[in-house]
């Protein structure tokens, strides 16, 4: 693993991918496929097709896999409640919980996910980058290791699915 020197080759027609940083048991219930809406307590700009590459934080400490941005919605957090309580897997109450003190609610709404045949652990890009999760989210930049590029690149084909 290394990072990378020089932009991808589809950088200037495609959006570069955003790195997500999600609780364990999110990054799973994306991965599941029951998960369909990830929350943010700020504004999310990216637009849609946008990959996106799922860091799963302590204990797991891992790149676990893959998905793509179909929307994302900004209001309230009671819109956002009343809109996709049914795909956010948590209780009311957490939910009230992480939003308390903002007046902005932020849901990005995924598709497609896909797991890593093999997680890129924390330590392993770390040895190989200096790589650093975001504390919330960040679009990949050019000193990421190449795995985390390439796993965002295979994913938006199809054909290399299997090479995850």
């Amino acid at each position: 693993m290394k990072a990378r020197t020089t932009p991808p080759a589809t950088a200037a027609t495609t959006a570069r991918p955003l790195l997500l940083s999600l609780r364990p048991r999110f990054a799973e219930a994306i991965l599941d496929g029951v998960k369909t809406i990830e929350l943010r307590r700020t504004r999310v700009s990216a637009p849609p097709g946008t990959k996106l590459v799922l860091y799963a934080s302590a204990p797991t400490m891992a790149v676990v896999g893959v998905a793509t941005l179909i929307d994302v919605q900004t209001s309230t957090p009671g819109q956002i409640w009343r809109r996709h309580r049914r795909h956010v897997c948590i209780s009311k109450t957490e939910y009230d919980e992480y939003f308390a003190g903002t007046d902005l609610a932020t849901a990005i709404s995924i598709s497609a996910p896909e797991r890593l045949a093999a997680p890129h652990t924390l330590a392993a890009l770390r040895a190989a980058t200096g790589f650093r999760p975001p504390q919330s989210y960040r679009y990949l930049s050019e000193l990421d290791p190449d795995v985390l590029h390439e796993a965002a690149a295979d994913s938006q084909d199809p054909r290399n699915a299997c090479k995850l």
